[in-house]
């Protein structure tokens, strides 16, 4: 259907997980993708298997120069109509288990380098005719989530973050919109036992994990047009979950 033709979207995190299903899913619709992560092996082989329409930047959100050769990236390929905050961290805790050093790392990640991003992407996003932004919060950032104080924390912030700069973008045509997904089948639940996991399904009405392209089919329409009429909106895909 080709809902992404010609345009440019950067993904933040987008080597592996629900970044890579994203990139995949934008370049099938007609989009150039920038893929930023730390992960070189593995961002490289992904920009490789996408061909012409993708390139790789190695790409720590909380260095504003990281985000400038981003930025230059998506330059190269013409300009910039989308970008994801994808890149986030997730060490569970409860509030007495959180040192500092851990409610820092959160910060840098999950809400510093979101705020880097949506500043940095603004003038060629704005230069390009306007565009979307697309924060990957979390129902952490709707209820809370037991036993992860810091990451709950950021997700809020990214929360309210997204609704601010909505209303600052808004005269640029420029839409930000935060998705808040439940359990989704990536690496980053491993952190937790499958014990853990099995239990936090059982609060999930649809009894399964979400999958990254069910991730991925939400993304692509907050960056489309399809959505333009929607901005400072927070989407839960949760499968019905209340925790």
């Amino acid at each position: 259907m080709n809902r992404l033709k010609d345009k440019v979207i950067l993904i933040s995190g987008g080597a592996r997980g629900q970044g890579a299903a994203e990139a995949r899913l934008c370049v099938a619709e007609g989009a150039r993708v920038v893929i930023g992560d730390l992960l070189e092996d593995q961002g490289r082989a992904l920009a490789a298997e996408l061909g012409q329409s993708a390139s790789f930047v190695r790409h720590d959100v909380t260095l504003e120069t990281d985000w400038a050769r981003a930025i230059a990236a998506a330059t190269a390929l013409g300009g910039l109509h989308g970008m994801v905050n994808n890149a986030g961290i997730y060490q569970p805790a409860t509030l007495m288990e959180t040192d500092v050093a851990m409610f820092e790392r959160h910060m840098r990640v999950n809400q510093l380098g979101c705020f880097i991003g949506m500043k940095a992407v603004v003038p060629l996003m704005e230069k390009s005719g306007g565009g979307s932004i697309v924060n990957i919060s979390s129902t952490a950032g709707l209820r809370g989530s037991p036993g992860a104080l810091a990451y709950s924390a950021t997700k809020w912030a990214l929360r309210g973050m997204t609704k601010a700069a909505a209303l600052d973008l808004a005269p640029k045509k420029i839409r930000v919109n935060s998705i808040h997904p439940g359990p989704i089948d990536t690496e980053m639940l491993h952190v937790r036992t499958p014990e853990q996991n099995a239990a936090r399904l059982e609060m999930v009405p649809m009894k399964r994990m979400g999958t990254v392209d069910e991730i991925a089919n939400l993304v692509l329409f907050l960056l489309s047009d399809e959505s333009s009429y929607c901005t400072g909106a927070e989407v839960a895909i949760d499968g019905g979950s209340t925790l």
